[in-house]
């Protein structure tokens, strides 16, 4: 979602008919005028999480150490994804899409967040960690704040940079990773997917890491392939971690 169709006819022709697909369902489903921004979709939905989870827990009377967490983590998320929005928004959000591909993003994509969350509060999972619960708590705090602060400091570079000069961003964040920011969203929602310890939120990320994530990717490294620099850059650089 993130680089058009006619930017990636060099990508392999399965992430291109994948993007396609994904395009029409988010942004044309069902057809019509395109009245809202995406980037409102999105933005509703991060930003309510909060209001979210902590209703579940009033409804379930869920006041359990790892709902608080949860509720720590999820919803500050949100917070923070507004707080990006507002001061360096990402233009490809900035897309106008029709109510029925409004409605698509959520039930294919955004709502299913929110159902990992309610896995949790509801009691559906009740899960046994492999750690005591303050380690494994632990372990979940220190991998989401990792990933926002990868996340946050990926796209703002990237944002600022490209207001003052095109071109390939070989520096920073992009130094050792080619993409940090998607780096920073997986260890996000992975530390979430911890915190539930449920088999439900491995298929949810998976479908979206595979599906969403590594098909823009994919597209995106197609698009930059035509700077003269970027074979070297990609030599000497990982796709999500160093040296891999």
């Amino acid at each position: 979602m993130s680089q058009t169709i006619d930017s990636a006819k060099a990508a392999p022709g399965l992430a291109r008919r994948m993007r396609q697909v994904t395009d029409y369902m988010t942004r044309d489903f069902l057809g019509g005028p395109r009245p809202l921004k995406f980037a409102w979709v999105i933005n509703a939905q991060k930003g309510g999480t909060f209001l979210f989870v902590g209703l579940l827990m009033l409804w379930y009377g869920n006041s359990s150490p790892a709902a608080w967490v949860y509720l720590a983590l999820h919803g500050t998320y949100g917070l923070c994804w507004i707080l990006k929005d507002v001061t360096f928004p990402d233009p490809n959000w900035q897309a106008r899409v029709t109510f029925g591909g409004a409605a698509m993003s959520i039930v294919g994509g955004l709502g299913l967040y929110w159902l990992i969350a309610w896995l949790l509060i509801s009691g559906v999972s009740q899960p046994v960690y492999p750690l005591p619960d303050q380690a494994w708590f632990a372990l979940c705090i220190a991998l989401h704040t990792l990933g926002i602060a990868i996340m946050l400091s990926a796209d703002a570079q990237k944002f600022y940079t490209l207001k003052v000069q095109r071109g390939l961003i070989t520096t920073g964040m992009f130094r050792y990773v080619r993409h940090p920011n998607y780096l920073g969203e997986m260890m996000i929602y992975g530390s979430y997917a911890l915190l539930v310890w449920h088999w439900l939120p491995v298929v949810i990320l998976a479908w979206i890491w595979i599906g969403i994530f590594a098909v823009n990717m994919v597209l995106k490294e197609a698009s930059m392939s035509r700077y003269p620099e970027w074979a070297a850059y990609k030599r000497r650089t990982g796709w999500l971690l160093p040296g891999l």
